[in-house]
């Protein structure tokens, strides 16, 4: 069993920067992609980033020149640099580990990022 461990949630304001963590324990075979994705309230959960095993990365177009996804995998951790934060980043932020045909897939709890001033 896998289990995922978000942190670096917090409040900000608006143009400050945040780090988040996600630390995966257990069995993450080296082909799984590991992804951050969002849900703000009364919205679906959406697709912020992810990055494969080779190096590819994705990133949704509203955040893409501002945060920045990075993987270690050594460590089976994947985190999510946010700079120049926007009040519209705020959302409670979820880890995702998942095999590249969807069959298996891992969530964090999710951690709350606030951009106010």
């Amino acid at each position: 069993q896998v289990k995922l461990v978000e942190s670096g949630g917090g409040l900000v304001q608006p143009g400050g920067s945040l780090r988040l963590s996600c630390a995966a324990s257990g069995s993450i075979f080296s082909n799984y992609v590991m992804g951050w994705y969002r849900q703000a309230p009364g919205q679906q959960r959406e697709l912020v980033a992810t990055f494969t095993i080779g190096g590819r990365t994705n990133y949704a177009e509203s955040v893409k020149g501002r945060f920045t996804i990075s993987r270690d995998n050594t460590k089976n951790t994947v985190a999510l640099q946010m700079n120049s934060l926007k009040p519209e980043d705020t959302a409670v932020y979820y880890c995702r580990v998942y095999s590249s045909d969807y069959s298996i897939t891992y969530w964090g709890q999710g951690t709350q990022v606030t951009v106010s001033s």
